[in-house]
């Protein structure tokens, strides 16, 4: 089997690990800033650990860029906590199609960042994800926990999108693995004085669900995006990533038993349809751009 091939199956199996991580919102039995506290300590010490067995730099190579891994690792704290929050207000598949709404709020935002201007397939784009989002909200009220949910799992997106625009411009000279080995020390550092007691007095299962968390579900995939992105480029993967939701959703169905209404699933095509348009016509641009 030659490179690409072997790049492309490990970049799906990689995006299964990402969409996995929502289940553990409902296997482990603390809240979303004590599950983002233990996550962000496991992930830390096995991408710091793979860093050094690989022999790879470790030392970012300024301090501005120090400040820049600061930043990004207090967005990255408060997106993994909202995270975590909308899926156990809004159940798994719900939780995961909220959060897809960022490729589209990326383009929004983005001319914040960049010299790059709205077009009317934008709008169109924002439409759809706002009828989308309209199909997975049962009703308009906060007092109904799924709403609740998608709010949250929205407001996560956003700071997604906020991360990801930030790291693009400072941060993309960084290989993943790096890049969220600092992040993940800055998340370990703010969450440790809000973490509870609960944490210590957690279950063995629990404290296993954690570790597998931490580091096959969030250290192991950063490390395989360095290595997959070696031999494709970085469209494929964006393409490729939009699969999470469509994976996050069928493990939620397989494992957790969750039974998302056809108006849900309608909804999710939608915001899901979205963010594959605008990821092609974000590559489609870059490359016009620098043509």
């Amino acid at each position: 089997m030659d490179a690409v091939k072997k790049s492309l199956i490990s970049l799906h199996f990689t995006v299964i690990l990402l969409g996995g991580t929502a289940l553990f919102s409902r296997l482990v039995p603390l809240s979303a800033s004590d599950i983002t506290l233990v996550r962000s300590v496991f992930a830390c010490i096995a991408l710091f650990a793979f860093l050094k067995l690989a022999k790879n730099k470790i030392k970012l190579n300024s301090r501005k860029d120090y400040g820049v891994a600061l930043g990004l690792g207090v967005i990255m704290a408060l997106h993994w906590v909202t995270y975590f929050a909308a899926m156990q207000y809004a159940g798994v598949s719900v939780g995961m199609i909220a959060l897809f709404t960022f490729p589209v709020i990326t383009v929004l935002i983005e001319p914040f960042f960049e010299r790059v201007r709205l077009v009317w397939q934008d709008i169109v784009s924002t439409l759809t994800v706002v009828i989308g989002v309209y199909l997975i909200v049962p009703e308009t009220s906060l007092e109904n926990d799924v709403t609740l949910g998608v709010l949250i799992g929205i407001a996560s997106a956003v700071l997604y999108s906020f991360r990801n625009l930030i790291h693009r411009k400072h941060f993309k000279h960084y290989s993943g693995a790096q890049a969220m080995a600092w992040q993940t020390l800055v998340i370990s550092v703010l969450m440790l004085p809000v973490g509870s007691e609960a944490i210590a007095s957690a279950s063995v299962d629990a404290w296993i669900m954690l570790i597998l968390l931490g580091t096959v579900f969030t250290a192991l995939p950063h490390a395989l995006i360095a290595a997959s992105l070696r031999h494709l480029r970085a469209k494929t993967f964006s393409l490729i990533a939009c699969m999470q939701p469509l994976y996050g959703v069928f493990l939620a169905i397989i494992l957790l038993n969750e039974k998302p209404g056809w108006s849900a699933l309608i909804g999710g095509i939608l915001i899901t349809s979205a963010s594959i348009y605008e990821t092609l016509n974000t590559h489609k641009l870059h490359n016009a751009n620098n043509s």
